[in-house]
């Protein structure tokens, strides 16, 4: 599949804003910490993407009832969905100047990942977390995300890069007082 970047300024996917908040404290000491001890950008992102992937739980699997979705916040609360992981690891990423991208899956909902720039291409990630039957990795050589669209059925990968949350997402993830009303309202389409 050809990823399409929103924007041909690749400047816009090292931006901060009010979702993809690098420039907070927390999300500043956070990447510093992960930063230390890694030998270059790659070895960075890999252990950034563990860290999301692995130290915060996806909330439903582990069935925390809070919605987050600013960057920070994710790092703070310690959880988050698809969307808030993504935004979490974007913000990690592009404190380090590497640039991320927001990208995005149909299932029966919209899925949330990333895809980060290395060597002048895009490789897409999938931090949401593992579990019996998702197993995603940190690749630069052949996709590694948690899910596969069938293409035989309605599911699909949206080849859009978008430097901010799709409005979409966002949204819904700022409307939402808990996640079981956010189960109620996730896009089914962008």
């Amino acid at each position: 599949m050809q990823l399409i970047q929103e924007t041909p300024d690749l400047s816009a996917y090292l931006a901060a804003d009010d979702v993809i908040d690098h420039h907070h404290p927390l999300v500043r000491e956070t990447a510093a910490r992960l930063a230390r001890g890694v030998e270059d950008s790659y070895s960075y992102a890999r252990a950034a993407f563990e860290f999301v992937r692995d130290v915060i739980p996806h909330s439903q699997d582990s069935g925390d009832l809070r919605v987050t979705w600013r960057a920070s916040d994710v790092l703070e609360q310690g959880t988050g969905i698809c969307y808030a992981k993504a935004h979490a690891l974007a913000a990690l990423l592009r404190a380090e100047d590497i640039p991320t991208a927001l990208c995005y899956q149909k299932f029966e909902e919209v899925h949330g990942l990333v895809a980060v720039r290395f060597n002048g291409a895009w490789h897409r990630q999938d931090p949401r977390g593992n579990k019996p039957g998702v197993d995603a990795q940190f690749s630069l050589k052949g996709e590694r995300l948690a899910f596969t669209p069938h293409l035989k059925s309605n599911e699909m990968d949206y080849p859009v890069l978008y430097a901010k949350p799709h409005p979409a997402v966002l949204s819904v993830l700022k409307a939402a007082p808990d996640r079981p009303y956010l189960w109620k309202t996730l896009p089914t389409a962008l």
